[in-house]
Protein backbone atom coordinates (compact mmCIF):
# COMPACT_ATOMS: atom_id res chain seq x y z
CA UNK A 1 0.00 0.00 0.00
CA UNK A 2 1.06 3.21 -0.91
CA UNK A 3 -0.11 6.43 0.84
CA UNK A 4 0.42 9.79 -0.73
CA UNK A 5 -0.10 12.30 1.94
CA UNK A 6 1.42 15.25 3.94
CA UNK A 7 3.15 16.65 0.66
CA UNK A 8 5.57 13.26 0.45
CA UNK A 9 6.65 13.02 -3.00
CA UNK A 10 6.07 9.42 -4.44
CA UNK A 11 9.12 6.63 -4.19
CA UNK A 12 9.45 5.71 -7.32
CA UNK A 13 11.86 2.71 -6.91
CA UNK A 14 9.83 1.07 -4.16
CA UNK A 15 6.52 1.46 -6.47
CA UNK A 16 8.60 -0.06 -9.08
CA UNK A 17 9.29 -3.36 -6.72
CA UNK A 18 5.63 -3.55 -5.69
CA UNK A 19 4.61 -3.25 -9.44
CA UNK A 20 6.92 -6.48 -10.37
CA UNK A 21 5.77 -7.81 -7.10
CA UNK A 22 2.54 -7.73 -8.44
CA UNK A 23 3.40 -8.77 -11.68
CA UNK A 24 4.95 -11.92 -10.89
CA UNK A 25 1.91 -12.84 -8.57
CA UNK A 26 -0.56 -11.90 -11.96
CA UNK A 27 1.14 -14.38 -13.81
CA UNK A 28 1.19 -16.95 -11.28
CA UNK A 29 -2.39 -16.47 -10.87
CA UNK A 30 -2.93 -16.95 -14.94
CA UNK A 31 -0.81 -20.10 -14.27
CA UNK A 32 -3.08 -21.82 -11.99
CA UNK A 33 -5.87 -20.44 -14.00
CA UNK A 34 -4.45 -22.19 -16.97
CA UNK A 35 -3.13 -25.55 -15.66
CA UNK A 36 -4.66 -26.00 -12.61
CA UNK A 37 -1.67 -25.51 -9.94
CA UNK A 38 2.06 -24.30 -10.00
CA UNK A 39 4.93 -26.11 -12.19
CA UNK A 40 7.02 -28.60 -10.64
CA UNK A 41 10.00 -25.73 -11.22
CA UNK A 42 8.01 -23.42 -9.08
CA UNK A 43 7.73 -25.13 -5.77
CA UNK A 44 11.44 -27.18 -6.16
CA UNK A 45 13.11 -24.39 -4.16
CA UNK A 46 9.98 -22.79 -2.62
CA UNK A 47 10.72 -21.87 1.59
CA UNK A 48 8.61 -25.21 3.42
CA UNK A 49 5.84 -23.48 6.21
CA UNK A 50 5.42 -26.19 8.61
CA UNK A 51 3.05 -25.75 11.75
CA UNK A 52 1.24 -23.83 9.95
CA UNK A 53 -2.38 -22.26 10.17
CA UNK A 54 -4.38 -19.41 9.09
CA UNK A 55 -4.46 -16.45 10.57
CA UNK A 56 -6.61 -13.23 10.52
CA UNK A 57 -5.45 -9.59 10.52
CA UNK A 58 -5.92 -7.02 7.62
CA UNK A 59 -5.44 -8.93 4.80
CA UNK A 60 -5.66 -13.19 5.74
CA UNK A 61 -1.96 -14.44 6.04
CA UNK A 62 -0.56 -17.67 7.46
CA UNK A 63 1.50 -18.30 10.79
CA UNK A 64 4.00 -20.77 10.97
CA UNK A 65 7.92 -22.09 10.96
CA UNK A 66 9.95 -21.92 7.59
CA UNK A 67 12.60 -23.16 6.51
CA UNK A 68 14.79 -22.65 2.97
CA UNK A 69 13.27 -18.97 3.03
CA UNK A 70 15.05 -16.90 0.43
CA UNK A 71 15.86 -14.00 3.18
CA UNK A 72 14.90 -15.26 6.30
CA UNK A 73 17.82 -17.30 7.89
CA UNK A 74 17.41 -19.87 10.06
CA UNK A 75 15.28 -23.29 10.61
CA UNK A 76 12.19 -23.61 11.72
CA UNK A 77 11.74 -19.91 11.97
CA UNK A 78 8.12 -18.35 12.95
CA UNK A 79 6.91 -16.18 10.72
CA UNK A 80 3.81 -14.48 9.54
CA UNK A 81 3.33 -14.54 5.60
CA UNK A 82 2.58 -11.79 3.22
CA UNK A 83 -1.16 -11.42 1.90
CA UNK A 84 -2.45 -15.29 0.82
CA UNK A 85 -3.43 -15.37 -2.71
CA UNK A 86 -4.15 -19.11 -2.97
CA UNK A 87 -4.52 -21.42 -0.29
CA UNK A 88 -4.65 -25.24 -1.74
CA UNK A 89 -3.96 -27.44 1.21
CA UNK A 90 -4.90 -30.86 -0.70
CA UNK A 91 -2.26 -30.14 -3.02
CA UNK A 92 0.33 -28.67 -0.72
CA UNK A 93 0.91 -25.06 -1.93
CA UNK A 94 -0.11 -21.71 -0.96
CA UNK A 95 0.21 -18.43 -2.95
CA UNK A 96 1.05 -15.08 -0.90
CA UNK A 97 1.61 -11.77 -2.44
CA UNK A 98 5.81 -12.36 -1.99
CA UNK A 99 5.94 -16.00 -3.10
CA UNK A 100 4.98 -19.65 -3.20
CA UNK A 101 5.16 -22.03 -0.12
CA UNK A 102 4.99 -25.79 -0.22
CA UNK A 103 2.91 -26.43 3.15
CA UNK A 104 4.21 -29.04 5.61
CA UNK A 105 1.47 -30.43 8.17
CA UNK A 106 -0.22 -28.00 9.66
CA UNK A 107 -0.81 -27.04 13.14
CA UNK A 108 -3.85 -29.27 13.94
CA UNK A 109 -2.87 -32.07 12.11
CA UNK A 110 -1.88 -34.27 15.24
CA UNK A 111 -5.42 -33.11 17.13
CA UNK A 112 -7.56 -35.93 18.30
CA UNK A 113 -10.83 -34.88 17.46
Amino acid sequence: MFTLADGRNLDHRLLTLEIERLLRLVNDLKAIRDSSGPAPSDLEDAPILGNWERGARPAACLFGSVCHHPTLTGMGRPIVTSDVWVLAPDQGWARTLSRWYRLGLPRDAGSVS
